[in-house]
């Protein structure tokens, strides 16, 4: 099994807390991490039908049962037992509860009614290139990851891409968009997600969406929520504190898994990937997954942002580190070229605040100090630490 990364974190908050909530996508592996984190606790699933019966009609009758130490997975799917477990970890201080679930909106809403305050929160998201390479598998391409995608089954049970995100698909439109709206029109739901496919790294327009889809803005709205609430897709903000220029204000789409968004763009192959007209959003959206991957292994929530004025001058990354900021540009291209500080060079001129260090990814092999920042080969993402800290 490879080791997750955000293992650490989760053991460093065991009892400082008195419940531990895991969510992120379907199938990124999170029931495989909090069992082999606590073997020895009582595992119970609310997509089991009988289990969740039990669990509603008759919860108190579970913890006198199995005591205060359980795992509960999908627990969205139990809303009830919330308020339960509010009221144990109040009275009991040895009380410790791991809750797991895919649904970021729905569960949290929930968490925060019953639980504020007594859990901590993780994001657990598909495979990073760290762990990928400590596990012992490496590809020699940048495309090869952007086609494969990182979701745990891929590996684990050596699927290959065009098997594999068509059923998840599949499953996900089935089961998990009828649990969070009632869409009517499926067919038309799926063609709203090849569209955000075709939207990676853009900035978001309700209006071109809706014409593309033949909906409303409102209801592109609520499908975007619907795939952020089942982590299909994230936005990213713009960046516009200390700046007098006039600055956008929409977010940019992007998607948690690549291969999810390739499958979508029907890419059957590493040729699709190397010739797409717009590999450069799909390296863009890679790279940024790195990024977001390493700060929710630590336990911390991703300080991204994107910076682009009304002439479109635009810095692909911000990283907002507090008093400081660190500008990432990410270049697809495979040869080094100084001229990929430009934006950056001008940029510091008018930023107006303190810049911590500057980074270029490239689609490259060789690393490359300047007098303005450093060039770095994409597979350096899998060793953030090395040059973020």
């Amino acid at each position: 099994m490879i080791v997750r990364a955000i293992s650490e974190a989760i053991n460093g908050r065991v009892g400082k807390y008195p419940v531990i909530t895991v969510t992120g996508p379907r199938q990124s592996g999170k029931t495989t991490l909090i069992k082999s984190l606590f073997p020895d606790w009582h595992y119970f699933s609310m997509e089991t039908p009988d289990i969740r019966l039990e669990v509603q009609e008759n919860p108190r009758g579970l913890f006198k049962k199995y005591g205060h130490r359980m795992i509960i997975d999908e627990v969205q799917r139990t809303p009830n037992i919330l308020s339960y477990i509010q009221t144990i970890v109040d009275e009991d201080p040895q009380a410790q509860f791991i809750l797991s679930g895919s649904h970021n909106l729905l569960m949290l809403e929930q968490i925060s009614q019953s639980l504020a305050g007594r859990t901590t929160l993780f994001y657990l998201l598909p495979f990073s290139l760290s762990e990928l390479k400590n596990g012992g598998i490496t590809r020699a391409r940048y495309e090869d990851w952007i086609y494969e995608g990182a979701y745990p089954r891929l590996y684990d049970r050596s699927l290959q891409p065009s098997q594999f995100y068509p059923d998840y698909l599949e499953t996900y439109v089935q089961r998990d968009v009828r649990q969070i709206r009632n869409i009517g029109n499926l067919n038309l739901f799926i063609r709203f997600l090849s569209i955000c496919a075709g939207y990676i790294g853009q900035q978001i327009n309700y209006n071109n969406m809706a014409n593309a889809t033949g909906v409303s803005v409102q209801t592109i709205q609520s499908w975007l929520s619907v795939l952020e609430t089942s982590y299909i897709i994230y936005q990213v903000s713009p960046y516009f504190r200390n700046f007098n220029k006039r600055i956008t204000k929409s977010t940019k789409l992007y998607f948690y898994d690549t291969g999810l968004a390739c499958s979508l763009l029907r890419m059957n192959d590493i040729v699709a990937v190397e010739n797409y007209f717009s590999k450069g959003a799909l390296f863009e959206n890679f790279v940024i997954n790195e990024i977001i991957k390493y700060f929710f292994n630590q336990g911390l929530r991703p300080p991204i942002y994107y910076w682009r004025d009304s002439k479109g001058n635009e810095i692909d990354l911000l990283l907002d580190m507090g008093a400081q900021l660190i500008p990432f540009e990410i270049k697809s291209g495979h040869t080094l070229n100084k001229r990929f500080f430009d934006t950056i060079a001008w940029w510091e001129k008018i930023a107006d605040v303190p810049i911590r260090k500057s980074f270029v990814v490239y689609g490259g092999e060789q690393d490359w100090e300047t007098e303005i920042g450093q060039i770095i080969a994409w597979e350096k993402l899998s060793n953030v630490d090395s040059f973020l800290k």
